[in-house]
């Protein structure tokens, strides 16, 4: 099998930038590296030559690569990082630009835009909190550009772009062929693969594409019988009562009997899997000499079940309760096209593209017991007598049907590239549209048997129409459009024949619409009475009092509303630029140095203006954001790229400084502010290192490359709304290591005839990082004690002796220390032999060698640690055969 999800082979593109394939070892007197072009820079260059940072890696480079999965995928990616709870449920960061994201059960409702732009070909495919996770196969190359991207690739290019760039149509007659995988997981359940591809030539102007996929992943996690005498679930009225508003506390906590939830028909060994099918169309039309039209539509349909993750108090390391059946089924359709000619000396391309997706989705949403506001008042008869208060079943989930819609269209023209200046200029649109209905079971029907339907009215119908179950108790039902135009280009001049400097800016306006409403509030009226401003509107919305706090807040410039028109609309605009220069000190080394700039633009917030339950503290006078203000990173780097000893070794390295403001983060606390997730700026960072790769061909029968990546990241200015919650100045950003690297070797050698024996081998090293931007984990390890009767086990960084994100003790009495949770460093090695000639492969693979349970992500969404893992060790075969 050649490849797996897109985030799989694009974070594998760090692994090397260079390639050699068994064909060429026999053919030349000398093996040498293969030259890669880019279009990087949305001109086709050789990767050696283009004055950016910029990794790329060739189909054939993928398949040597000789891994099939995310969990082997991810050790190869030193700058980048790739954190969420599973297939279609992530989130990907580059250099160190990470913070905390949106928990995925309301993503599609309140998440920040993405830092990271994808792009599949010319089409951007990004989206707030779950990006597209499109399945690389027949993929002709995936280009990483870390650092800053936004004058040519927009506003979620802030800390890099990834473009995943697929095989098209070829007019050279018929090719085919196709691969296919098995494996077995030590613990789990089988996997299987088949990818095929056909091209045609139809006629001498038109041709055809055709690549089709069906990969089933097996599962290696158990939903096991939860037994509370070995660390299952049990509650804790203790955990339910402190974390309540105050008119909802229990009596007596200690003592107050909590009912033990039962999954005993929901326990299945391997419950985790995913299946991938789907087929790209793609048709090539040459109309004359000067001009062609390429279109291609991609179907795809992404199932899941289960969850990815396993519970750390449990035995074992695959081993989880769940109390909820989960899935997540995300389909979407996505159709592209491309004109590109030429207007006398001008090189004219216009495209396009229109993205549609739907994502349903069932998520256990037990964990909310243990911090939600009014949890106490949602599953305990509080009101009822101390010696006969209880709390009912916990059992909760969360169903979300969202609807996404993308259309872009972007015309540019580039100049000649002989000339000694060169100018590529264009404009661009983006319209995206969102639609979600999230219903969330959070309240025993024992106690609120039709809550929502009272909450809403009568009839119990949301906005589309549809009516609420009576075990739901609250619901989202919003929609949420993005509008962007922007202009940009970028002007080259050769100052000499060796020395060249660039210039490029782009100037955008981002109009962003948000209407709906939950349950509990009018979305819609609120941000109207925001954008108006006017007493009378705010105290028709508010009423007196809190219109006048209201006002005063905005007075103060403690809320910021200057964005927002009197629809509610949410309108910015800025130019941001880049400019660099690059000398090719001879035909092999080339340094560059590059200033860039990136942004995220502003997120509106549900329930911005509202001000925290709990007044103490921190959280005097607090109010909630109307809405995250932009975020910017400002970046200079110093680079250089060789190609040594007469073509055998490629060495590039870059150093590089970067500065955030106002960096933009999710924020959940039920027990102080909000029972909604939002949106708020923690402050400033600082981010400095240092990427490296190498592709070394030591002899004609032996390649060995790595890639390192050092980074030392830093908290620099706190919120001061966030001072004892967010770690304090100095501290690390989350999710990235401070080193991490990885070294592979290819070993050919001849067998007989025409085929030729190979063996791969690689060994990753992923250094320690920290877990989320909050410093909960002393207080969720407490409440995991609680409610398990046993500790996670997870090591935790102290950072401050005091944590004022909650204002209640801890069992012993003593205030929460501060502190995240540590994800360990890990070694992981692959190893594969195989057999090919210029036909075929066969190949056998062993993926994690050392079958290492490597901490990939802890996810503390729930309020209990939940730990994201590697596949198990995983034997297999691989066969793939080209048709020419």
């Amino acid at each position: 099998m050649k490849f797996t999800k897109l985030h799989c082979a694009v974070l594998a593109a760090l692994a090397a930038s260079g390639s050699i394939n068994a064909e060429e070892i026999k053919q030349k007197p000398k093996a040498s590296i293969e030259t890669i072009e880019v279009t990087a820079t949305k001109r086709s260059e050789s990767i050696q030559e283009v004055p950016v940072t910029v990794t790329a890696l060739t189909g054939d480079s993928l398949e040597k690569l000789g891994v099939s999965n995310f969990d082997q995928y991810v050790e190869f990616l030193p700058n980048v990082v790739f954190q969420g709870t599973g297939p279609g449920q992530n989130e990907i960061y580059i250099r160190g630009a990470a913070t905390t994201q949106t928990n995925i059960s309301v993503s599609s409702v309140q998440a920040l835009q993405p830092s990271v732009a994808f792009y599949l070909d010319e089409q951007p495919v990004s989206m707030q909190g779950r990006n597209l996770d499109i399945y690389a196969t027949d993929v002709e190359r995936i280009e990483v550009l870390p650092g800053p991207q936004g004058t040519l690739f927009g506003a979620s290019s802030q800390s890099g772009t990834v473009r995943l760039i697929t095989n098209k149509p070829t007019h050279d007659g018929f090719a085919a062929g196709f691969d296919t995988s098995t494996s077995f997981t030590k613990g789990g359940d089988m996997s299987n693969s088949v990818e095929a591809y056909f091209n045609m030539s139809l006629t001498d102007n038109l041709a055809i594409r055709v690549a089709a996929y069906n990969d089933h992943q097996g599962g290696w996690i158990d939903n096991i019988q939860n037994d509370p005498s070995n660390g299952g679930y049990t509650g804790s009225a203790v955990v339910i009562d402190r974390i309540s508003a105050g008119f909802s506390k229990l009596a007596d906590p200690e003592n107050t009997p909590v009912q033990i939830p039962q999954n005993d028909a929901l326990v299945e060994d391997d419950f985790n899997t995913a299946d991938y099918s789907g087929a790209r169309f793609g048709l090539s039309y040459i109309i004359n000499n000067e001009w062609d039209l390429l279109v291609q539509h991609t179907q795809q349909s992404l199932d899941t079940e289960g969850v990815f993750s396993y519970d750390p108090n449990l035995d074992g390391e695959t081993s989880t309760n769940r109390f909820t059946p989960e899935n997540n089924n995300d389909d979407f359709g996505l159709t592209t096209w491309t004109l590109e000619g030429r207007l006398e000396h001008l090189t004219v391309v216009y495209t396009g593209g229109y993205l549609d997706r739907d994502i349903n989705s069932t998520i256990d949403y037990t964990g909310y017991t243990n911090g939600g506001q009014f949890s106490a008042y949602y599953v305990c008869n509080y009101a009822s007598a101390p010696d006969a208060q209880e709390c009912f079943d916990p059992t909760k989930f969360y169903k979300e049907e969202t609807s996404s819609s993308r259309t872009t269209h972007e015309l540019r023209m580039n100049t000649a590239a002989e000339n000694r200046w060169r100018v590529t200029a264009g404009v661009f649109y983006d319209t995206q549209d969102l639609s979600t209905v999230g219903q969330f079971k959070i309240a025993n029907t024992e106690l609120f048997p039709n809550l929502a339907r009272e909450l809403a009215g009568s009839e119990g119908i949301n906005s589309n129409g549809g009516p609420f179950s009576s075990e739901v108790s609250f619901v989202n039902d919003v929609t949420h459009t993005i509008d962007q135009i922007a202009v940009f280009g970028q002007f080259e001049y050769d100052i000499t024949d060796t020395v060249t400097a660039s210039f490029g800016a782009r100037w955008y306006q981002i109009d962003d619409i948000y209407k709906g409403s939950t349950t509990t509030a009018d979305v819609s009226g609120r941000l109207r009475a925001f954008g108006d401003g006017s007493d009378a509107a705010l105290t028709e919305f508010f009423g007196a009092d809190e219109a006048a706090a209201i006002q005063a807040a905005i007075a103060s410039g403690q809320l910021e509303t200057d964005l927002l028109d009197s629809n509610g609309k949410l309108t910015v605009d800025d130019t941001i630029i880049k400019t660099s220069i690059d000398w090719q000190v001879n035909d092999d080394v080339m340094v560059f140095a590059s200033y860039s700039e990136g942004f995220r633009p502003p997120v509106t917030n549900r329930v911005g203006g509202g001000s925290a339950a709990n007044q103490e503290g921190a959280f005097e006078g607090f109010r909630i954001p109307v809405y995250s203000t932009t975020d910017s990173l400002d970046n200079v780097e110093l680079g250089f790229k060789s190609t040594l000893f007469d073509q055998s070794l490629r060495f590039n390295a870059t150093a590089y400084y970067s500065k955030i403001s106002d960096l933009q983060t999710s924020r959940y606390d039920p027990t102080n502010i909000s029972f909604l997730v939002f949106t708020d700026n923690v402050g400033d960072a600082e981010i400095k290192g240092i990427d490296g790769d190498f592709s070394w061909v030591a002899t004609d029968n032996l390649i060995i490359s790595g890639a390192f990546s050092l980074i030392d990241t830093e908290l620099t200015s706190i919120n001061a709304q966030l001072d004892g919650i967010a770690p304090p100045e100095g501290s690390r950003l989350p999710y990235s290591a401070k080193f991490s690297g990885n070294l592979q070797a290819q070993y050919f050698y001849p067998i007989s005839g025409d085929m030729t024996g190979y063996v791969n081998g690689s060994i990753s090293y992923t250094g320690e990082r920290l877990a989320g931007m909050v410093m909960d984990a002393y207080m969720i390890e407490d409440a995991t004690n609680l409610i398990y009767g046993t500790g996670s086990g997870l090591s935790i960084e102290k950072e401050s002796d005091v944590y004022s994100g909650v204002n209640y003790q801890d069992t012993n009495g003593e205030t929460f220390a501060g502190g995240r949770y540590i994800q360990d460093s890990y070694i992981l090695a692959n190893i594969s032999f195989g057999v090919t000639n210029d036909e075929w492969k066969a190949e056998f693979f062993i993926d994690n060698l050392t079958d290492e349970s490597a901490i990939l992500y802890v996810d503390t969404q729930q309020y209990t640690p939940k730990v994201v893992s590697n596949r198990p060790r995983t034997i297999g075969f691989r066969f793939s055969y080209d048709f020419y």
